[in-house]
Parts: C-alpha cells; sequence; structure tokens
C-alpha cells in the first residue's frame, strides 16, 4: 500500500478500528475526543467529504497519513506497514465491489455469522434509516482472496449471503431470491433487501398489514418468481424507478392482473429506502397506496 491508496480509505475506518467513536456526527462531519490526549469537550473534527482532519485544540491536521504518523508517533514507511496488517475493507473492496458477481472469485470462507453488533454496519443501518430492522439480517465476517471482510447479510433461498456495508455490494453463495412467508394471500415483491427493510419501517404508517414477502436481489431474478405469483389474491410491487425496474413491473402486469405497480409511494425518488432516508414518515403520514 502507497500513501494515496492509504489516504483513500475512509478515515472514519480507521477511527474505529482504532476504537474510537464520534460523539457527535453528520453527514458531512464528525466529531471525536482527541485521538492523541485526554479531553472532556471532542475537538477532533473529521470532514467526511474531504477525509481530512483538524484538531481544534492544537491547531493541526491532514489527511491518514499524516493522522497516523501522529498517532503512531511513526515513520510514513512505518504506517503504511502497519497499514497494509489492518485489511481495511474500504480498502480492500476498491478492488472487488465494482465488478459482476458471477465474475468475483469463487474461494471463499465464512468465518462468522452472528447478530448485527458492529459499531460500523450499525452506522450504515442507521444512515439507511433501517437500524431497527436487524432481525432479519446477520453480520457475516468472511475470508476471500485472503483477505478478511465484514458486512450486514441477507440470506436468500438457497442458503447464499447478499452482503452490503458501507463500501461494497456482493454475493456470497449461489444468487437466489429471498422469501418470507406469513401464511398471507397477499405478496409484496422487492427488488433489494434495503427496500424490504424500508417498506417494513413504514408498513404501519401506510395502514398495512404484514403479507408474504419476495426480495429479489437483483432484477434479473425476477423470472425465478413467475411461478408463486399465482398463489396470491393481491400482489405488491415495490421496484426501482429505472429501466429495469420499469421492465420488472411490465412484465409481472402483463402475467398477472392482481399486481399493482406501488412505485406511486415514491415516485420522486430511486427507490424505496432513499425515499425513506429523505422523507418523515409519522402517524400522521399523507401516503397511502391504492388498495
Amino acid at each position: 500500500m502507497n500513501c494515496r491508496q492509504f489516504n483513500s480509505i475512509s478515515l472514519e475506518e480507521v477511527l474505529l478500528s482504532l476504537g474510537h467513536l464520534p460523539t457527535k456526527q453528520n453527514e458531512k462531519e464528525a466529531w471525536y475526543l482527541n485521538p492523541f490526549a485526554s479531553e472532556s469537550q471532542a475537538s477532533f473534527k473529521l470532514d467526511k467529504r474531504l477525509n481530512a482532519w483538524y484538531l481544534h485544540s492544537e491547531g493541526i491536521g491532514g489527511n491518514n497519513t499524516d493522522f497516523m504518523k501522529k498517532y503512531l508517533n511513526a515513520s510514513v514507511k512505518e504506517v503504511l506497514a502497519w497499514a497494509d496488517n489492518q485489511n481495511f475493507s474500504s480498502f480492500q473492496q476498491q478492488n472487488i465491489s465494482d465488478r459482476k458477481v458471477e465474475n468475483l472469485p469463487a474461494n471463499y470462507e465464512i468465518i462468522e455469522i452472528k447478530n448485527v453488533q458492529h459499531p460500523a454496519l450499525l452506522e450504515y443501518l442507521r444512515e439507511r434509516k433501517v437500524g431497527n430492522q436487524t432481525q432479519f439480517l446477520h453480520e457475516i465476517h468472511y475470508r476471500m482472496n485472503d483477505k478478511n471482510y465484514f458486512g450486514i447479510g441477507f440470506k436468500n433461498d438457497s442458503g447464499g449471503y447478499e452482503i452490503r456495508n458501507k463500501y461494497s455490494k456482493i454475493c456470497l453463495g449461489k444468487k437466489d431470491i429471498s422469501t418470507i412467508k406469513n401464511d398471507s394471500n397477499s405478496l409484496r415483491v422487492f427488488e433489494g433487501f434495503f427496500d424490504f427493510l424500508s417498506f417494513k419501517n413504514v408498513e404501519k404508517s401506510l395502514e398495512k398489514k404484514p403479507s408474504d414477502y419476495i426480495i429479489l436481489n437483483s432484477a434479473a431474478m425476477i423470472s425465478n418468481i413467475k411461478k408463486s405469483l399465482g398463489q396470491y389474491e393481491n400482489i405488491e410491487l415495490y421496484f426501482d424507478n429505472d429501466a429495469a425496474g420499469n421492465r420488472a413491473v411490465k412484465m409481472i402486469t402483463n402475467e398477472s392482473k392482481n399486481a399493482e405497480d406501488c412505485r406511486v409511494l415514491y415516485s420522486d425518488f430511486k427507490d424505496l429506502n432513499e425515499w425513506l432516508i429523505n422523507k418523515t414518515v409519522d402517524s400522521k403520514v399523507s401516503y397511502r397506496l391504492k388498495r
């Protein structure tokens, strides 16, 4: 790893790896107690947009390398050697997060599956406004290409896991849909699991009762659900507002007269999760879907 690569890693993740959590934060910045000395009021500011820090109590700042040089009292060479041994997900995932799933290495090992508890993952879920829906999720630690990673795992019907964190979007195991049964004659279909989790957060506000749910985990998996559609009296579709979502809605509504395109709820946004992030939903919510 060189300085450019190390400085591209999220400083938020570097601080987390060292055990430092923010005392307050928003989308643009985070404030920490001085990592270099004891203090009672946070004076260490992280600018998330610039991925840079400034310590107001000492009037100094800089990038990741500058921070770790001071933190470790070490040379640049020593800092980079330290960074090489940390397996930062925000660096390692740069190499795989944009690849198509079918091109990922087949060799991986799931090391541990547990309840979601890592601070970085919990914060990521809070940012997506679904931090209270962890009952549907797992924390997955896995190894790939001799590197360790971790992320939020959402299990599919073939035993594979959709893996998400702030820096990656991959699938471990066979790609498949995820089905959640509630012995209902109604079905709701979602493109991704964050949309499903988002809906669960507003289900009561929308005066909706729980139903059966299918999460495609990819619009390309739509052919896998055709046989299931005939079992339901009512089908609600919650796809993305894009070309793939349009095709999926058209395909299902052409085959099932009882299927309804419900994207009117979030017509001004890319998907349901983006709508939730940007909307305040409470008991007075005025958005209602057609029955």
